[in-house]
């Protein structure tokens, strides 16, 4: 009897057959005598749409809502049935005696393979491949310790709630308020409170009065040493609230000698970044690189798949767990090209790696590990893209295990009749691991000292101005900065239990922040101007008619909570789907109301 190996996508099939020894290829899979490897793309199989249960429901009417079918069924996507029909035949073939689950290792991957199995109507034992690696030793590792698909079982409950919820939530509402108001309003549990941040911020931008304000500077001077002061208040507070207080401050301090009042320093330290999870990935690459957050993660994807340079990139962590250890040397050793090999070396050359609990971290560890280089070297051609993630990948993995970054700040006060004015400078000591960014260094991370004067010196004032400056409102989101507000969602909630679960998860998941962005642009609700993201009139009505609950994280807050308790078994899935019911019904009677 055979075993059917089931990946999500064909280049993971491919790497699974190479390491079972797999070397006779079939159209749709690889084989041997006693393996079949074969393969979804994405996922072959969806919920059934409201027509599919009842003809009638192709037609919108606001009679027919709610929709709460008392069984969700399944229906194969046309575009990849093929493959699908292929995949049941060889499940329900007499030559297969068992299956291993090797779609990628989370809820989505759970779900992909848990739907196709269903679907094929297969009742064959089931084991499952659970790795965040594809190099071949990460492989054989986890084929060697595969557990029971039962094991899993909760975390399918899990998926299935969540895609079951989002296709009651999202068609219910979408037809009541595209009824109600006569324009097609797509809606979703994640996408309109995302889109409701953008609003939000909107709103702020459009309302926000600028307030006038002057800040008055100095410039003092000893001998050949020259520098600046701003004039600061009892309180710390740089900014003179009206233009005659300004002057009248200018005026009273004018050509008078100042004397030193006090001069501190404080040492910093600038500890190295973590390593990358999937949304910080996406982050920098923002920022530093300008891509889109799903163009990083497509990219990504590709050098996890394609080169299997990095490790699974879909994650929410940015930890690794104790037994990836051991491999950290091995990577380092592997990385040969400047100017990466230089900082590897310096690392190599220590007794012990330093890997404290910033970087290894058990607790902090859930599906899948931190991303980081697999230690392989490219096989093919880099695209620029490719290479640009990369880049960040491999700096972001050395500068990890660097020194901190350890510089002082100098402050000094120069009094002059009674007003003080401050200069601060910095100087570094340790560059630690910025010296891997030098070629990103700007202004503000330059040595800026201050003149060599001690406590007590006097200096001559030669020039004092005042500058008039307007309070700023607050930036538009970027897609950097919209997927933090996504990830910490949590802080624009209250309830404590809920920010909990909000902390953990956010709105989407790692995985499917990009797409959401995407959608809620392509359905016409946002536009990306430049790296801003600013809502569309379409997008801006939305959010002023779908009731709060729709709008607000904490809604997504309790489903995540409640998710996160399927997956652990600590609650009913029955239940969790009785509450998505009564919240289904309250959509459409507050659509029918407004």
């Amino acid at each position: 009897m055979k075993t059917l190996v089931l990946a999500e996508k064909p280049s993971v099939g491919r790497d699974i057959a190479r390491v079972l020894g797999c070397k006779l290829k079939g159209d749709g899979y690889i084989y041997s005598d006693d393996y079949i490897i074969s393969w979804a793309v994405g996922h072959l199989v969806t919920l059934q749409e409201p027509e599919d249960y009842n003809p009638g429901l192709k037609k919108w009417r606001m009679g027919d809502l709610p929709i709460l079918p008392t069984s969700m069924g399944l229906k194969a996507l046309p575009k990849t049935a093929k493959q699908l029909n292929l995949l049941k035949k060889i499940m329900v073939s007499k030559e297969v005696g068992q299956i291993i689950c090797a779609t990628d290792s989370g809820r989505e991957g759970e779900l992909i393979f848990r739907y196709i199995y269903v679907w094929a109507k297969c009742d064959k034992p089931v084991k499952r491949l659970w790795i965040s690696s594809l190099t071949d030793a990460a492989i054989k590792d986890g084929l060697a310790k595969m557990k029971d698909s039962a094991e899993y079982d909760n975390l399918y409950a899990s998926a299935r709630c969540r895609a079951e919820a989002d296709w009651l939530v999202g068609m219910n509402a979408t037809r009541a308020f595209t009824l109600k108001h006569n324009d097609l309003l797509p809606m979703g549990r994640v996408q309109t409170p995302t889109l409701a941040l953008l609003v939000a911020r909107h709103h702020e931008i459009e309302g926000f009065q600028p307030k006038d304000y002057w800040e008055i500077e100095a410039t003092f001077q000893k001998e050949n040493e020259e520098y600046q002061g701003i004039r600061i208040n009892a309180e710390g507070e740089d900014r003179v609230h009206s233009k005659e207080e300004a002057e009248a401050i200018a005026a009273k301090v004018q050509g008078k000698p100042g004397i030193v009042t006090k001069l501190e320093t404080e040492e910093k330290r600038n500890l190295p970044p973590q390593l990358f999870d999937l949304t910080e990935l996406q982050r920098e690459c923002n920022r530093k690189l300008g891509f889109s957050a799903q163009k990083t993660l497509t990219t990504a994807q590709s050098l996890y798949e394609k080169h299997k340079l990095i490790t699974y990139p879909r994650t929410d962590s940015r930890y690794l767990s104790r037994d990836i250890e051991p491999k950290l040397t091995p990577t380092l050793q592997s990385i040969t090209a400047e100017p990466y090999n230089a900082f590897a070396q310096q690392l190599l050359q220590l007794p012990k790696l330093p890997t404290g609990s910033r970087i290894i971290n058990d607790a902090k560890v859930t599906d899948h590990h931190a991303i980081i280089p697999t230690g392989k070297q490219p096989t093919g051609a880099l695209t620029a893209d490719e290479k640009a993630v990369y880049d960040r990948i491999l700096r972001n993995f050395i500068a990890a295990f660097l020194p901190p970054h350890i510089y002082d700040v100098t402050t000094m006060i120069t009094t002059i009749d009674e007003e003080n004015f401050r200069t601060r400078g910095r100087m570094d000591k340790q560059p630690g691991w910025t010296l891997l960014y030098a070629h990103e260094k700007t202004k503000a991370t330059d040595d800026n000292p201050i003149p060599l004067l001690l406590e007590g010196d006097e200096v001559t004032t030669t020039d004092v101005k005042t500058t008039h400056k307007k309070t700023q409102p607050p930036k538009p989101y970027t897609e950097a900065t919209l997927l933090s507000a996504m990830e910490n969602a949590g802080r624009f909630v209250d309830d404590e239990e809920l920010k909990e679960a909000l902390k953990s998860s956010g709105l989407g998941t790692p995985a499917t922040r990009a797409a959401m962005i995407e959608k809620i642009i392509s359905s016409g609700y946002v536009e990306r101007k430049k790296k801003n993201l600013t809502p569309t009139e379409k997008g801006i009505r939305l959010i002023s008619i779908v009731p709060p609950e729709m709008r607000q994280p904490e809604t997504t807050g309790k489903w995540e909570r409640g998710l996160t308790r399927i997956a652990s078994g600590e609650l009913d899935h029955n239940k969790f789907m009785a509450s998505i019911h009564r919240y289904v019904e309250y959509l459409v009677k507050m659509a029918g109301s407004n």
